[in-house]
C-alpha cells in the first residue's frame, strides 16, 4: 500500500470519460481531499467501453491542459501507461484513482469498462489502484447524484488505503444513485451477473436508409443475487468489490489437469 514517508501521497487520476468529464472533477476532489500532490492524466476524448485496449497501431499525442494535467489522444490504459513512463517526473504514484465514471461498472460491466482498466492497468505497474463509479437510476430523467460520490469518495479511499490490500488486487467501488444523506451504508460485495438476456443491438435506419446499430443493456428491475455488487448499490449502498488481475479458475483447472494427465498424443 502507499507508503509515500514524509512525503504526501503522489496520486494519479484518470477515468474513461474524457479529460472535460464532470466526474474527472469530482475525482480531482477525492483526490485532493487525500493529498497536495495529484496528477490528472485522462483521454483526450470519452473512451468508455474501451476495456484494457492499448493504441497500437497510431502514435500518441499528449497535451498540456494545466498544471500537473494532461489529456491523452488514446485509451485509459494508454493514459496510465503514458503517466507512470513518461509523464509524472521524480517517482511514481502512490495510488491511482479512476472514475467517477458516469453510471455504474457493476456485474459484467467489468469486463468492457475503461474505468476499471484504468485501475488494472495501475495495478499491473505496482501502483495500488481503485476504480469509482457513480451508478444512475433507472430514471434517466432525474440528474445524476454526483454529490453522493463527492461527499464519500474520500472516506471510503481513506479505509481502504489504512486496511490495505494484494498488489494483484484492485478495488471497484460503485455509488448509488442516492444523495448523500440516504446512502444505507457500505457493502462489502462480489462481481454480480446480469445474464446474456439483458444485452440487447438498437437497429435503426439512418437519412440515406443504411442501417446503423447501437449495443446497449436493458435495464433490467429483476432481483440480483445476494450479497453482489448489483444488490448493494440497488440497496441504496456504497459497493466496494475486490477484483483479482488473475483469471484463473483453479477447480477447473485441477480437473484439467486429472483429465489431460494420461493423455498420449502419438499413440
Amino acid at each position: 500500500m502507499p507508503e509515500a514517508g514524509d512525503k504526501p501521497l503522489r496520486i494519479l487520476v484518470s477515468n474513461d470519460d474524457g479529460i472535460h468529464a464532470p466526474g474527472l472533477k469530482v475525482l480531482i476532489g477525492i483526490a485532493r481531499a487525500l493529498s497536495s500532490d495529484v496528477w490528472v492524466v485522462a483521454p483526450e476524448t470519452e473512451q468508455s467501453g474501451a476495456s484494457h485496449s492499448l493504441t497500437l497501431t497510431e502514435p500518441l499525442r499528449i497535451r498540456k491542459a494545466g498544471p500537473k494535467r494532461f489529456a491523452v489522444s488514446g485509451t485509459p490504459t494508454d493514459c496510465v501507461m503514458m503517466a507512470i513512463d513518461k509523464i509524472i517526473t521524480g517517482r511514481k504514484p502512490d495510488l491511482v484513482l479512476s472514475g467517477v465514471n458516469r453510471g455504474g461498472n457493476i456485474g459484467e460491466d467489468v469486463t468492457y469498462s475503461g474505468t476499471i482498466a484504468a485501475a488494472m492497468e495501475g495495478t499491473m505497474l505496482g501502483v495500488p489502484s481503485i476504480a469509482f463509479s457513480q451508478v444512475i437510476g433507472f430514471d434517466r430523467t432525474k440528474p445524476i447524484q454526483w454529490a453522493c460520490a463527492a461527499a464519500h469518495g474520500a472516506a471510503i479511499a481513506r479505509k481502504l488505503i489504512e486496511t490495505g490490500w494484494p498488489r494483484d488486487v484492485l478495488i471497484n467501488v460503485n455509488f448509488p444513485p442516492v444523495p448523500p444523506d440516504e446512502v444505507t451504508g457500505v457493502r462489502v460485495s462480489h462481481q454480480g451477473r446480469r445474464g446474456v438476456g439483458n444485452l440487447f443491438v438498437d437497429e435503426r435506419v439512418d437519412a440515406r436508409g443504411n442501417n446503423y446499430y447501437w449495443l446497449g443493456y436493458r435495464r433490467s428491475p429483476e432481483p440480483p443475487e445476494s450479497d453482489s455488487d448489483i444488490e448493494a448499490v440497488h440497496a441504496g449502498a456504497i459497493s466496494v468489490t475486490a477484483l483479482h488481475l488473475d483469471l484463473t479458475h483453479y477447480d477447473t483447472q485441477a480437473t484439467l489437469r486429472r483429465a489431460f494427465s494420461g493423455l498420449q498424443l502419438n499413440e
